[in-house]
């Protein structure tokens, strides 16, 4: 009886001293995480919802917010500007994603090899993307210019009567700033393959090679499915970053000439701090982030099909 009344309380601070023990932990966790939270809250979930809201409302910066319900939307329906940059929008991304992604590919392989020098061809093919875009932007204009540029020169010499206007023109403006954004990104994604290729086991390549295969079967059949989530999440990030392409456009072209290079980003802003009509460029910014969303989802459906 004695022994049970002095191992009760025992027993109970015991149980005490660990939950304490294990709320500590616990808050020592929280204070780790929670300034991470406090600025996703306040920097990008609270704009978020707050973008939703004033889609809603006519407002500028200068004056109070006027609730008009779905009349943004309807005014995109109608809207030409609106429809030209979200057709060039799909035109940047319909050539940038795969280009950047084959060329990124090719140059992955290429320099993952243990070759003299390599790490320095590596360190140059990533140089553009952390170059100042502005510095990129002046360059590439001066190089395409119509009447100096080097490259219309090197097309001369090879018999090209008209070289093309490029930035100049209407018709070539988007191909010449897709060159230029691919030239720019291939070498960051080339990083991400490198990483990619190293978790491939030399053993599977060995095989295929006594196997018989040759180089490309090689590469179709071991290293592409080895190559799957890197895959899947460069396909992921190219998607979002060429819908959401605006600084490079901005310097290098404003969006012209006319509106062949104008996209959705350089819209908003130009609807936005340009003309104050924060409540109709909340509504362009909605949509560019459900398109965002619906084809970043299919990506998703596809690769969970493919896994599965």
């Amino acid at each position: 009886m004695s022994t049970t009344t002095v191992g009760g309380p025992r027993a109970g601070g015991a149980d005490r001293a660990r939950r304490w023990h294990r709320a500590r932990r616990s808050l020592h966790g929280v204070s780790f995480v929670l300034p991470n939270f406090l600025g996703f809250g306040l920097l990008t979930l609270g704009p978020v919802v707050a973008l939703f809201a004033i889609s809603f409302t006519n407002w500028n910066v200068f004056g109070k917010a006027k609730w008009v319900g779905l009349d943004n939307f309807t005014r995109l329906l109608k809207d030409t500007s609106f429809h030209r940059a979200l057709l060039n929008t799909l035109y940047y991304s319909a050539l940038h994603i795969p280009l950047t992604f084959a060329l990124s590919l090719g140059l992955a392989l290429l320099l993952d090899r243990k070759l003299r020098g390599v790490a320095f061809f590596r360190t140059a093919a990533f140089f553009p993307y952390v170059t100042s875009i502005v510095a990129i932007a002046i360059a590439w204009n001066l190089l395409f210019s119509k009447d100096f540029g080097p490259i219309n020169q090197v097309l001369g010499f090879f018999g090209v009567a008209d070289p093309p206007g490029w930035t100049a023109s209407s018709s070539w403006s988007m191909p010449a700033v897709i060159i230029v954004g691919v030239w720019r990104e291939m070498g960051y994604y080339m990083l991400l393959f490198l990483a990619g290729l190293q978790t491939v086991p030399p053993e599977l390549h060995e095989a295929a090679r006594i196997d018989g295969a040759n180089a490309w079967q090689r590469f179709r059949n071991v290293t592409l499915p080895c190559l799957r989530p890197t895959t899947f999440f460069v396909t992921v990030m190219l998607t979002i970053g060429s819908f959401k392409v605006f600084d490079l456009i901005l310097v290098m072209t404003d969006g012209g000439p006319g509106q062949s290079t104008l996209v959705l980003s350089q819209y908003i802003y130009q609807k936005g701090l340009v003309e104050n009509r924060f409540g109709y460029a909340s509504a362009i910014s909605v949509v560019l982030f459900a398109l965002c969303m619906v084809v970043t989802a299919v990506q998703f459906a596809v690769n969970r099909r493919r896994n599965g």
